[in-house]
């Protein structure tokens, strides 16, 4: 199946590729370019809605070209991360990223959760989190603004904002290019371009990429490694331009990711032959593990992810003069994904997991922007935002080794055999001690034979209709100072939904529920527990026993859908003032407030055949104030930029676990503050040099958090690189050595510390869910040779193979094994690639 993929995908780009090839032959080239006269790259960027030079923009932005990008060898957003000061993205699989802007996270799956940190795909938002990871591939640029940006990009955009301007059709010029990239654990990438004119107005261009590569961790219960790679990606634009004053672009985007499981590796248990209780590893996150999906989940699915994302833009921009302009932004968006995992990280199937995500969007936007060169220049739009999620989580669990862990009985660090764990006589002990005594002899043994295979589900449902004004404007109050100021106010008609179901009657919950009964009720919930076929009888009369579940109790009707509206609105503002110190030289400082939306967290009811809960947790806001200063210095050779700032929080919305469900709450006060700093130097005709780093203090100020850190927020992260050049053998070699470092970091905003995880099932007496401080060397060589437009290279990523951890905690905190993802090893290849 793969294969079929990766041919149907090639032969599609390829084919467009070689028809543009015949309609125009390639003609031989020199070396790639180097900056203008030996300066720094420019770049023309539209982070506030109009063409600037970088250095003009009084806002903390990042930006790459789509040459850069490439010469880096950035295809993903973590790769694209190591380069931007203040921005950090963990990709624990593509159905989970972190998006991290100055601390702040953006990651939930939940259906009811807004995002923080927007992405943006030709100035639409894609920023639900599973559906916003996406292939980095023909693209134009990237702008990475941080800050408050509502009033620039929308909503979401509360700490920043990622936009991906991809390349358009271009009916001015026939290109076409492919490329192929080979190496170790399998790896194999294949993409291609062309872009076709077909008139003097109309164009086609179509790109596409396939790669995959085995998973690094080996599977010791069999099957493929875990964590690999399988993803394909589709694009094909159409541009056209009928009169002088109308350019009408239309965008479709297609992606499929089909990778293994996800390692979660237990630092508890060791990965065992689970009949004889034989230790088949260690818990060395870099070491084989033991996972599986078990008895039939989900329908027999494998571990691992299938996941499809969809998109259509269309992007119209009308001229009415050379001052004013009217811009359309129409789009769609569906995404799809089904993740099987198992979240206890060791060979029993003790657990196993799913997230089935869903969701899509429509958004139409309006936009009127003047700018006669004059004093006035402004922007201002409505645009309206309607979107549908939903997300169902179904759980299966072994109710005989969840007793066994729960009791303390699962011994470590190799687990038992199934035959004793199973074992009648070794069960009805736990349960008599489980229940401290409440349940022996008969009542006992009826319990720990029904024991058994049990499965439950909640699916939590968003649904949002919001609509936006807004309006930017900047006065030049004299040739050097200007001033901008920007408001957008945001109405949302929003709707929330849970409902939470069990196959049958969990007699472990059932069991534990009976333990917080008054001793007359909890003797009879115990003794119909013991009944033979417990786990079926249906409630009646004669039976009255709820139907239990252990991690989430069955909504009314069991499965029956619990919904909740409100509305919200607020508003976001800015006010920035530029001073130009030289032409090439500036000094901005800004005030600006950020706004999450009201948020009315959902949960499954405590007790059984009851209402869904609602929680509202208020919105949240931060004020920001920034100061920056921006210069282009050394005759264009050097660019230099930095950046202090400020943030304070009110209500910050945090996550919490409760038992295996995660809901939203209200942490209180927070603050941050921190530099950001980048650079790039010419330093000769054959080497440019780049460094940025980025320092950020994120803490809680209020309540049992207080003083914790930001979860996947360094306080400190620096890259440094170079591209050095050599002109040898009739071609030029290029050498673009890159090493990342970023200071310890915590995974969850409890720090895991002991006492903050109250809910657990099961405590977690141990603080070791972070990862010290670490750095990663990339190595990339390339030849290209002055008589031909082809190129070859070779790569090596994590150099000198350092060991780390991307992720810890995970769902298995919630039953006091935490489980941890390994980071990414050495990993080396070839490259080729062919252009017009």
């Amino acid at each position: 199946m793969r294969v079929f993929r990766t041919t149907l995908l090639m032969t599609a780009v390829s084919g467009l590729a070689l028809c543009a090839g015949a309609a125009h032959a390639a003609e031989p080239g020199a070396p790639a370019a180097e900056s203008v006269d030996g300066q720094v790259e420019e770049l023309i960027v539209t982070a506030q809605k109009r063409e600037q030079k970088a250095l003009d923009v009084p806002i903390a932005l990042t930006a790459y070209s789509g040459a850069m990008l490439e010469r880096l060898g950035v295809q993903e957003f973590d790769k694209l991360s190591a380069f931007v000061p203040g921005f950090q993205v963990q990709n624990q699989s593509p159905n989970n990223p972190g998006f991290v802007m100055r601390g702040i996270t953006s990651d939930s799956g939940e259906a009811t959760v807004e995002p923080r940190v927007s992405v943006f795909q030709d100035g639409v938002s894609i920023s639900k989190s599973r559906g916003s990871y996406v292939e980095l591939f023909d693209v134009q640029r990237i702008e990475v603004a941080k800050g408050p940006q509502s009033t620039l990009f929308g909503r979401g955009a509360m700490i920043g904002a990622v936009n991906i301007i991809q390349n358009k059709a271009d009916p001015k010029a026939l290109d076409w290019r492919v490329g192929a990239e080979l190496g170790d654990h399998g790896y194999g990438l294949f993409e291609g371009m062309a872009n076709v004119p077909l008139s003097d107005t109309f164009a086609l261009r179509l790109a596409g990429r396939y790669k995959e590569r085995d998973g690094a961790i080996e599977n010791v219960l069999g099957g493929r490694n875990l964590g690999s790679t399988d993803t394909g990606a589709l694009r094909l634009s159409a541009h056209w331009s009928p009169t002088a004053r109308l350019d009408a672009d239309l965008i479709l985007n297609y992606e499929a990711d089909h990778p293994t499981g996800t390692a979660f590796k237990s630092n508890s248990y060791n990965p065992t032959n689970i009949a004889t209780g034989q230790a088949l590893g260690d818990r060395d996150p870099n070491s084989p593990a033991g996972l599986s999906s078990g008895y039939g989940f989900e329908g027999g699915a494998p571990l691992g992810l299938k996941r499809f994302v969809q998109g259509a833009t269309a992007l119209v921009d009308y001229r009415f003069n050379d001052a004013l302009t009217l811009s359309s932004i129409t789009a769609a968006r569906h995404f799809a994904s089904d993740e099987v995992f198992d979240p206890d990280g060791f060979s029993l199937p003790m657990f196993v997991f799913a997230e089935d995500a869903r969701g899509r969007q429509y958004s139409q936007e309006l936009r009127l922007n003047y700018d006669n060169g004059g004093k006035v220049s402004w922007f201002g739009g409505v645009s309206y935002f309607d979107e549908e999620a939903r997300t169902r989580v179904p759980l299966q669990f072994d109710e005989r080794y969840a007793l066994a862990l729960l009791t303390g009985q699962l011994a470590k660090p190799n687990p038992q055999p199934t035959a004793v764990l199973t074992n009648t006589a070794f069960l009805s002990a736990l349960v008599t001690g489980l229940t401290g005594g409440a349940a022996t002899g008969a009542v006992a043994q009826g319990i720990a034979s029904n024991l058994g295979v049990h499965t439950e589900q909640f699916t939590n449902y968003g649904a949002t209709k919001s609509w936006d004004v807004y309006g930017d404007a900047t006065w030049h109050v004299t040739d050097r100072f200007e001033l901008s100021a920007g408001l957008r106010y945001t109405n949302d008609d929003k709707s929330s939904g849970v409902a939470s179901q069990v196959s049958q009657r969990s007699i472990l919950g059932g069991t534990i529920g009976a333990l917080s009964q008054p001793a007359a009720m909890r003797q009879a919930i115990l003794g119909a527990l013991a009944v033979p076929g417990a786990a079926n009888i249906p409630t009646s009369a004669a039976y009255p026993v709820p139907m239990f579940g252990l991690f989430a109790q069955p909504t009314t009707g069991n499965g029956q859908v619990s919904t909740q509206d409100f509305t919200d609105d607020g508003l976001t503002w800015r006010l920035v003032g530029r001073y130009e110190v030289t032409p090439d030289a500036s000094l901005y400082a800004s005030y600006a407030r950020g706004r999450r939306p009201k948020v009315l967290s959902s949960a499954a009811p405590s007790a059984p055949m009851s209402p869904g809960k609602f929680t509202p947790v208020a919105a949240e806001t931060v004020d920001s104030y920034e100061a920056g200063a921006k210069s282009r210095l050394l005759d264009g050779r050097l660019n230099v930029e930095g950046a202090v700032y400020f943030y304070s929080y009110d209500n910050f919305q945090t996550n919490v676990r409760e038992g295996a469900q995660i809901i939203t709450t209200n942490a209180g006060k927070a603050e941050s503050y921190g530099f950001e700093g980048q650079a790039t130097w010419q330093a000769a005709s054959f080497a440019e040099v780049f460094a940025t780093y980025g320092y950020n203090h994120g803490r809680f100020k209020a309540g049992i958090r207080d003083g914790n850190r930001f979860r996947l927020s360094p306080d400190h992260k620096v890259s440094l690189g170079a591209s050095l050049h050599a002109d040898l053998l009739n071609g030029r070699f290029t050498f673009t050595p890159i090493y990342a470092w970023q200071s310890k970091t915590f995974f969850d905003d409890d720090n895991d510390i002991p006492a903050l995880q109250q809910h657990n099932l099961l405590p977690d007496l141990v603080q070791d869910e972070f990862q010290n401080s670490y750095g990663l060397l990339d190595l990339r060589l390339e030849y290209q040779p002055s008589f031909a437009r082809w190129k070859v290279g070779a790569f090596v990523t994590n150099a000198t193979d350092e060991k780390y951890i991307k992720d810890a905690g995970n769902t298995g905190d919630s039953f006091g094994i935490p489980t941890f993802i390994a980071g990414n090893p050495r990993y080396y290849g070839v490259t080729f690639s062919l252009r017009r």
